[in-house]
């Protein structure tokens, strides 16, 4: 299956829409070559903004823009777009509701050689706490470039989730992405595994080992954390045995607790494949860090085997 790199297709799509809409401006703090915002800043320099490494002002100086009208992309690493930006964030955007979209590239544990300072397991759960914010966690390349489109033409903040590694292409070409929809990619009748991010291909990989075992997984994409429609989550988990959700992120505040709340009371048995309350750290490589803190199709199963017994 071939794979593409998000942050590329985040860039190319940010350059394609900067043609026909000149509303939209782009601000960097000091990270363009990594997020690959500099795409834009090659394409439309007199509308982009290079603020250093100064999150608080770039984000301060986005939403004055806003206010005068633009459609305004922020960018850094997720960890310093949720973590050292949050009061502005929360006091600028959130509370006036301002038309601001922040790019939270590296997520998860895809920075893998730069360790914990710079591994964002906790940005969801930060910013879905965030009244008015938006949450997306694209699953690859075709779903980022999906959910920019939708970003720029809903009116509000929005969070948008971006890995450093290559993903495999997973959503349908021609599929139409909805804020708030979840999207069903593969069906099955007896566990239901609701995931973000790069543990879709996992989830989607572990159902496939265990439909040579009999055992069917129905296995959900969950790329809109935040607003999540209630009624189609609980559609997908009808008539099964148990749940499981997969991230890469903390088990504290993110998907795991967005499908928890939303099952509450009704008695499934629901597993988690997700960080358990630790930081990340360095390593050679991101699937090594996935296998350490079992983030696997491996973990999906054991999970899975587990709950029917």
């Amino acid at each position: 299956m071939s794979k593409q790199n998000q942050r590329k297709m985040y860039g190319e799509t940010l350059v394609e829409l900067g043609k026909t809409n000149e509303r939209i401006v782009v601000v960097e703090a000091d990270l363009g070559k990594s997020t690959m915002s500099n795409l834009f800043q090659h394409a439309y320099p007199e509308r982009y903004f290079e603020m250093g490494i100064a999150e608080q002002n770039m984000t301060s100086f986005a939403a004055g823009l806003s206010i005068a009208g633009k459609i305004v992309f922020t960018n850094s690493f997720a960890v310093f777009s949720s973590g050292r930006s949050y009061d502005q964030i929360r006091q600028s955007i959130c509370t006036a509701r301002l038309n601001v979209k922040i790019n939270g590239s590296s997520a998860g544990l895809s920075d893998f050689g730069d360790g914990a300072t710079h591994q964002a397991v906790e940005d969801i759960a930060i910013m879905r706490a965030i009244l008015n914010m938006t949450v997306l966690v694209p699953m690859d390349a075709i779903e980022t470039k999906k959910i920019v489109l939708a970003a720029v033409e809903y009116d509000g903040p929005v969070y948008i989730r971006i890995s450093r590694s290559d993903l495999e292409d997973l959503f349908p070409v021609d599929a139409e992405f909805k804020i708030g929809k979840p999207y069903l990619m593969r069906d099955g009748n007896e566990i239901t595994v609701f995931a973000c991010g790069i543990m879709v291909s996992k989830a989607l990989a572990a159902a496939e080992i265990l439909e040579k075992e009999g055992i069917s997984l129905r296995v959900v994409n969950v790329s809109s954390i935040k607003p999540l429609d209630e009624i189609e989550i609980k559609k997908l988990a009808f008539e099964v045995k148990g749940i499981i959700t997969a991230e890469e992120h903390t088990v504290i505040g993110g998907l795991t607790s967005a499908i928890t709340y939303i099952l509450r009371g009704n008695g499934i048995p629901v597993e988690a494949v997700a960080i358990m309350d630790q930081f990340g750290q360095s390593g050679h490589s991101h699937d090594e860090l996935l296998e350490f803190y079992g983030l696997t199709e491996n973990n999906i199963i054991e999970k899975a085997r587990g709950l029917l017994k």
